[in-house]
């Protein structure tokens, strides 16, 4: 079966709209109608109630038979002035009923004989206690609204004597089918104009979707929609799309992810909360294969835009968004692995060499030099980093790690060195993050070292601890310094593990910072080399992240005399929760 087009659909829908108003409309004003007709037929039998109870006649006739004893036969009341006075008026008015009762409720007059000399259907207590009363009640006759008066004595006035009987009239309630028949012709018309605006609107819409869609179905927009969102939502690289009105009319989730931002759709591009170097990729005079290097929170991005062309007509410019922090983690961590290969690569060599070493003492039967020759590889252990001070680090993770970046450090001249101020009791929790950060501070300060234009120079620089490993490097060379200290946190009342905070201070034997003030400036660098810039502002956001920080304590710079070996920059860290504490572990905290 073929299904019907929207716009058909919206057609149907707006009259079957229509009709449903209008039937509604015309019940509520039948409903208000028969309301409005119900009450005025009260008030007319309160008005003829009272007419007749106050008539001599009646009141001297009532009186006369309540005072009686016993009740009239109804063939004596059917010839009575009673029936024939509420037969009269019953008539005259084209009331439903006149009834009129003693005091005890029983019937003295009524449109049907045969009910003369019985109890009435309805309660009469309140009019025989001196009370008018509207009812709305189905008696004997159908339902009715009515009024009840009482009849007082006739020597006394009325609502001031005694109450001999009660006078009640009725008039027949008009059903709400015959007062929606009276008013068809009103309900009909405004009915048919009602239709006819609504086909008439329905009309002017249909055209207008048709316009404004270029002809499609809405099932092909949703199709074409849900098609965008797959591709848009499912691909890893952000994007953002910019109109020629310079709004924003798409943005991605991983665009806000990326960029830490919420929807920005419909916002003014030039407003949005985004970094300055997006919007230079948008302007006119930028290429389109204009690359971007950028931070953004803890993550490093590489940004490209590109102009949106359809039949000729430009769109506007789509911004791509690619995550490049992933790539730099690999990359850091594939040169650890590298630089651990390369030390177990030697270390093999060295241990062979060992082995040899023995084996040649055993072959010459120097069993009492080949004996300690073991015993002290035993207590020096065969994998020596070569990192002074690394035996002040406990931790095994921090152990491998400043060894890994020692042997980097020697293959370019440098000497790393572990400070005596160094207390490490806890386990690294957040490894990514340690190796992140001081892995960029150990790299920043092995280039300075390196390219430094003199060699030795006052370890540690200010703040730096004075000792054994003091005034100069070994020998007057280049070397790098990093003092480690954790802190334990309190003690969680969960049972979950305790944790602390790592601090770090890394110095180097370089020149020192020749622009402080720019330093943590994304993008800048005292590096020539491409892509340089990044680390330092990333390592200070992920730093943050953990609520911590990343500082510049000393500068560095020439020594007080001209000529004078001075000191080289020196950095603070501060990583919480970055560890972990066990219950021996953080004795002594």
């Amino acid at each position: 079966m073929r299904t019907l087009k929207f716009s058909t659909q919206t057609l149907l829908l707006q009259i079957a709209v229509v009709l449903l108003t209008v039937l509604l409309f015309a019940l509520a004003f039948g409903v208000i109608m028969v309301e409005r007709i119900t009450q005025e037929a009260e008030q007319r039998a309160l008005t003829l109630a009272r007419t007749i109870a106050s008539q001599p006649q009646v009141r001297q006739e009532v009186a006369r038979i309540s005072a009686a004893a016993g009740t009239p036969p109804s063939t004596v009341l059917d010839r009575g002035p009673l029936e024939s006075i509420a037969e009269s008026a019953r008539q005259r008015t084209s009331a439903l009923f006149v009834v009129i009762t003693d005091e005890t409720g029983v019937r003295l007059a009524h449109p049907d004989p045969q009910r003369l000399a019985e109890k009435v259907s309805t309660d009469p207590s309140e009019a025989l206690a001196g009370k008018e009363v509207v009812t709305r009640n189905t008696g004997t006759l159908g339902p009715s609204a009515g009024a009840k008066v009482p009849v007082y004595a006739p020597d006394t006035t009325a609502g001031g004597g005694a109450v001999v009987g009660v006078v009640s009239v009725g008039f027949a309630r008009e059903p709400l089918g015959s007062a929606l028949l009276g008013a068809s012709g009103p309900v009909i018309v405004t009915a048919c104009g009602a239709l006819a605006a609504g086909v008439g609107a329905s009309m002017l819409l249909r055209k207008r979707l048709r316009r404004l869609t270029l002809g499609m179905e809405p099932e092909e927009l949703t199709t074409l929609v849900q098609d965008q969102v797959a591709v848009l939502e499912t691909t890893h690289e952000g994007v953002i799309g910019v109109s020629t009105s310079g709004r924003v009319t798409v943005v991605n989730a991983t665009a806000q992810e990326l960029l830490g931002l919420p929807d920005l759709q419909g916002t003014s591009w030039a407003e949005a909360p985004v970094p300055e170097q997006l919007r230079d990729l948008t302007r006119q005079e930028a290429a389109e294969d204009d690359v971007l290097e950028l931070v953004a929170g803890a993550r490093v991005l590489l940004a490209t835009a590109r102009k949106a062309v359809h039949d000729g007509e430009d769109l506007g410019w789509v911004v791509f968004l690619r995550d490049r922090t992933e790539l730099a983690q690999l990359t850091r961590q594939l040169e650890s692995v590298s630089t651990m290969s390369s030390a177990l690569r030697a270390q093999r060599h060295e241990f062979a060499n060992q082995l040899h070493t023995i084996s040649g003492l055993l072959d010459l039967g120097d069993t009492a030099r080949a004996a300690e020759y073991a015993h002290r590889l035993v207590a020096t252990g065969p994998l020596e980093f070569p990192v002074e001070g690394l035996e002040r680090l406990p931790e095994p993770y921090l152990q491998a790690f400043i060894g890994a970046k020692g042997i980097r450090a020697r293959e370019r001249g440098v000497t790393l060195r572990v400070g005596e101020d160094t207390f490490i009791r806890g386990s690294v929790k957040a490894p990514h993050d340690v190796t992140t950060v001081l892995g960029n501070l150990i790299d920043n300060a092995i280039n300075a070292a390196v390219s430094g234009t003199r060699v030795g120079g006052r370890e540690g620089g200010e703040g730096a601890a004075d000792g054994a490993d003091g005034a100069t490097g070994a020998g007057g060379g280049r070397w790098v310094r990093v003092d480690l200290l954790d802190e334990p946190g309190p003690e969680p009342l969960d049972g979950s593990p305790r944790l602390g905070t790592l601090h770090a201070v890394v110095a180097d034997s370089g020149d020192g910072v020749a622009e402080p003030e720019r330093l943590f400036e994304k993008g800048y660098t005292a590096s020539r080399v491409p892509g340089h810039g990044l680390g330092l502002k990333l390592a200070l956001e992920l730093a943050q992240r953990r609520g911590g920080e990343v500082k510049l304590l000393d500068a560095g710079g020439p020594g007080p005399d001209p000529g004078g070996t001075g000191s080289g920059a020196v950095f603070a860290v501060r990583l919480p929760t970055a560890m972990m504490f066990t219950t021996t572990s953080g004795e002594g905290a």
